[in-house]
């Protein structure tokens, strides 16, 4: 039996659970006694209990099995050595388990009974869609078949145990139902549990990605020093500069940083002003009418993918500026297709639904008394909007603009396509630079080995616009409350 159809079938035990659990709560309330909790609340008891065990029980049951499946083939293989086609018995695991899940796309007769040899089952693979890797080998077919013999027990063994727990945790939700019952402490003591454990898996979430990339940091830089990664002004991380000595001096971290923070600074230079004061107008000027036109309007920016924007930059916009400045200087363009400036017009443009959307329903929730009362008190619209309604709003606003900051540092198609990947380090705005984004799917793209600085190099990226991003949180957090005690 499938998963989906256990999960199904646990679900469906909660519901008549519930809909029992209700209907005898309602038959035991005859007026006589107060009922300590309502009788919905009897319902949910029975469904939690008849669903939340189950559950459970479903996922540590699906990841033990697959755990234990995994071990058995590992089990069943013979031993790798270096003379063997397959060095690996982890990439042998994996094969066998590729071939295990192919079978099951054929009828269940050839599935049950393949061919022994590999040649003659691949076509028929093939046929039902299935691409195998042509290092597969003989002697993994009926370790496949003895696979998926195991799942099976394994999957109905599972099915048998969690719908018994099902119908074991309805039988004794719908039991409980009494008149006095602390039904409703129990569900809402259950759902605060579930939200701190929502709470715990965010953060869990965190720290897991912190430590996957912290580990492997630190093995980049046993490798290379930091004062080479952090103060290198030279990107190479395929060739080693000439007396450098070995990999020393090119993983120069200056030249990404440099390209991050610039374009990103471009981008909030064209955002920022135009969704601020977009959000302005439509907030305190525009007309019901108008505002129900323009803010649809801008918000139709957020939709467009970022590819799109990109192509828009490179074959429209870059050469537009490029052949402009070419005719203003009277011979060769001073501004490049792929430039800093390019880049961060066309991500300020993609930006501007984001600090607009936001700032104006910040603006909009300030209360109306404070409008107007600076208006009663004698101000014009422009002196309360500037002294009472953006002070006001201040600490979203900031929010609004940090998140565009973040969207701006974490962009990668719009820099890939309009400001190239050039890791050149340069103060005109108007040539080539790229970014740390840009760089961290550069190195992972390809054949991967975890074993060398080239790809090692993309965690301490990744490690290094984490930090980043969070000393802006940090900074913004800090201006917001210092202000708004000032405010108070």
């Amino acid at each position: 039996m499938s998963l989906m159809l256990v999960f199904a079938a646990v679900l469906a035990i909660g519901a008549v659970a519930f809909f029992v659990g209700r209907q005898r709560a309602l038959v035991q309330d005859d007026g006589k006694v107060k009922p300590h909790s309502r009788a919905h609340y009897h319902g949910w008891w029975a469904f939690l209990l008849a669903t939340m065990p189950a559950l459970l029980l479903l996922i540590v049951w699906g990841v033990g099995s697959n755990v234990y499946l995994q071990e058995h083939i590992k089990s069943q293989l013979p031993m790798q050595t270096a003379d063997s086609p397959i060095a690996s018995e982890k990439l042998a695991a994996s094969l066998t388990t590729s071939l295990a899940n192919g079978l099951r796309r054929l009828d269940p007769q050839t599935a049950a009974n393949p061919p022994a040899s590999f040649a003659e089952l691949q076509p028929q693979l093939a046929a039902r869609g299935v691409a195998l890797a042509p290092d597969t080998q003989d002697y993994m077919i009926p370790i496949a078949v003895d696979a998926n013999r195991m799942q099976d027990r394994l999957s109905l063994i599972g099915a048998i145990l969690i719908l018994a727990v099902s119908i074991g945790g309805a039988t004794l939700g719908v039991s409980h139902v009494q008149v006095r019952a602390r039904a409703r402490n129990n569900v809402e003591k259950l759902v605060l549990w579930g939200l701190l454990g929502a709470s715990t898996i965010a953060i869990l979430t965190t720290i897991g990605i912190i430590l996957s990339l912290l580990f492997q940091t630190i093995n980049f830089f046993e490798r290379v020093p930091l004062t080479n990664f952090f103060f290198g002004t030279v990107w190479d991380p395929r060739f080693a500069a000439a007396g450098s000595g070995g990999s020393e001096g090119q993983f120069g971290l200056i030249p990404l940083l440099a390209g991050t923070l610039y374009i990103a600074l471009v981008a909030m230079l064209v955002a920022v002003p135009v969704g601020l004061m977009s959000a302005v107008y439509m907030a305190e000027y525009a007309s019901p009418r108008v505002r129900a036109v323009v803010k649809p309007a801008l918000e139709l920016l957020a939709g467009i993918p970022t590819i799109v924007y990109g192509i828009f930059a490179l074959v429209t916009l870059g050469p537009f500026l490029r052949d402009l400045s070419a005719a203003l200087a009277g011979g060769t363009g001073f501004i490049q297709a792929q430039s800093v400036f390019t880049a961060g017009l066309v991500m300020g443009v993609m930006l501007i639904p984001v600090v607009s959307s936001l700032s104006d329903d910040i603006i909009t929730a300030v209360p109306r008394a404070m409008r107007d009362g600076s208006l009663g008190l004698g101000a014009t619209r422009s002196e309360t909007i500037k002294r009472v309604i953006l002070p006001a709003a201040l600490p979203g606003i900031v929010g609004a603009i940090l998140l565009t900051a973040s969207r701006a540092i974490g962009e990668t198609m719009i820099v890939v396509l309009a400001a190239g990947v050039a890791a050149n380090l340069t103060a005109n705005p108007f040539e080539a630079m790229t970014t740390i984004t840009v760089k961290i799917v550069n190195q992972l793209t390809g054949d991967l080995e975890f074993n060398s600085p080239q790809t090692l190099v993309a965690f301490a990226l990744g490690i290094t616009l984490f930090a980043l991003t969070l000393v802006m949180n940090i900074f913004a957090l800090y201006i917001v409350r210092k202000y708004r005690e000032q405010y108070e």
